[in-house]
C-alpha cells in the first residue's frame, strides 16, 4: 500500500503509509519549486476547480499555484458573489460542478461536514482546504513535513500547541497526524479554548505555558480565532500575551534547538512575539508556507494517479 484514497478529506483515514508517501513525494517537488523553471506537466489535461466559501489567502494562492505548477486548467470560483447567496442549496452547486467535469475540487467551507457531503456528489477527487471546525489535513501534512525536515524525523518527538484548541481545525488535524506518527503531543492554553475532552486524542493538556513547554522539540502557536467565538473566551489580548502570548520568557523553557511553529495569519503581540517569530534560528514559519505549495502538489499529484487508475481500470489500485 502507498497512497489508495479517492479524497484527501481528513487526516483521519490516513495510514502512516500514506502520510509518508505523500511527505516523501512533497521532498521532490520542494527541489522542483526551488529550480528556475518550476513546472511539471503531471496535471496535463486535468481541471482543478477552486471553491472557498471563506476568505483565505494563504491556502487559495497555494493550491492554484500547486495545480498550475502541476499543469492543470485551474479555476477560481468566486463563492462570496455564487448562487449560493441566491439561495442555491450546496448540493445544488455541487450537480453544477459535477456537470462541468473537473478532476480535482478544491473546497473551504466554514460548516464541519460540508466538504463530505460535496464529495459524495462529484465524480472527482475532492480536496478539503478546511471545513469549520471539523479539519485542516494540508495544514497538518505541511506542518509535519517541516517538522521532519527540521528534525529529521516524525516520530517520538515532544510536540506542544498552544493557543486557541477549541476553535482550531489545524489543531485538530495535527493531534491525529502526530499520534498516527507517534508523538507525545501536549495542548497548552486556557481552559475555556483546551477542553479536557481533548485528551481522548492521548495529548496532556496544561494550562500553564511554563509546564507545557518544559523540553519540547517543537512549539506550535495558533491563531486566536475571534470569528468562531461566540462569548469572552480571554479576558483581554494583553491579559492572553501576558499568559499564553510565546516570547523568549517563555521559550526558554523548550529545548535550546525547539522550533517555533504558527500556521498563520500571526497577531504579533498577541500569540507570538514579533522577534521570536523572525528569528531565523528558531522559527520555522515562512519553511511552513514554502512546504504547503509543495505538499499540495504532491497530494493532487497521488489523487489524480487514482483517478487515471479508476478511470482506467475501474477500481482504485
Amino acid at each position: 500500500m502507498t497512497f489508495r484514497q479517492k479524497h484527501l478529506l481528513g487526516i483521519e483515514p490516513l495510514h502512516p503509509v500514506e502520510i509518508t508517501t505523500i511527505l516523501d513525494l512533497a521532498e521532490t517537488y520542494v527541489d522542483l519549486n526551488r529550480r528556475a523553471v518550476k513546472h511539471s506537466d503531471v496535471l496535463a489535461g486535468l481541471t482543478q476547480i477552486n471553491m472557498f466559501f471563506e476568505n483565505s489567502t494563504r491556502t487559495q494562492a497555494s493550491f492554484e499555484l500547486a495545480g498550475k505548477r502541476l499543469g492543470a486548467d485551474v479555476m477560481n470560483m468566486a463563492m462570496q458573489a455564487s448562487s449560493i447567496k441566491k439561495g442555491e442549496t450546496l448540493i445544488d452547486t455541487a450537480l453544477t460542478l459535477n456537470a462541468m467535469n473537473p478532476d480535482l475540487l478544491v473546497v473551504r467551507h466554514p460548516h464541519s461536514g460540508a466538504v463530505d457531503l460535496l464529495a459524495q456528489k462529484v465524480n472527482c477527487a475532492v480536496l478539503n482546504a478546511g471545513d469549520g471546525k471539523h479539519e485542516h489535513p494540508t495544514q497538518a501534512l505541511l506542518d509535519a513535513l517541516t517538522i521532519r525536515r527540521a528534525k529529521g524525523r516524525l516520530h517520538r518527538l515532544n510536540i506542544a500547541i498552544c493557543g486557541d484548541v477549541a476553535h482550531s481545525r489545524v489543531a485538530r488535524s495535527n493531534l491525529i497526524l502526530l499520534g498516527k506518527m507517534e508523538n507525545r503531543v501536549r495542548l497548552v492554553g486556557p481552559p475555556t479554548l483546551v477542553p479536557r475532552q481533548f485528551a481522548e486524542f492521548g495529548c496532556e493538556i496544561y494550562d500553564d505555558m511554563e509546564e507545557g513547554l518544559k523540553d519540547v522539540d517543537v512549539v506550535m502557536m495558533l491563531r486566536l480565532q475571534r470569528e468562531r467565538m461566540d462569548g469572552g473566551f480571554i479576558p483581554s489580548e494583553r491579559e492572553y500575551y501576558h499568559r499564553y502570548g510565546l516570547d523568549a520568557e517563555k521559550l526558554a523553557f523548550a529545548k535550546d534547538d525547539a522550533i517555533v511553529m504558527h500556521p498563520g495569519p500571526m497577531n504579533r503581540g498577541v500569540e507570538i512575539d514579533g522577534t521570536i517569530a523572525d528569528d531565523i534560528n528558531r522559527s520555522v514559519i515562512q519553511e511552513q508556507v514554502e512546504m504547503g505549495v509543495a505538499v499540495r502538489m504532491a497530494a493532487m499529484d497521488l489523487l489524480a494517479r487514482n483517478l487515471r487508475a479508476e478511470t482506467q481500470e475501474g477500481v482504485y489500485v
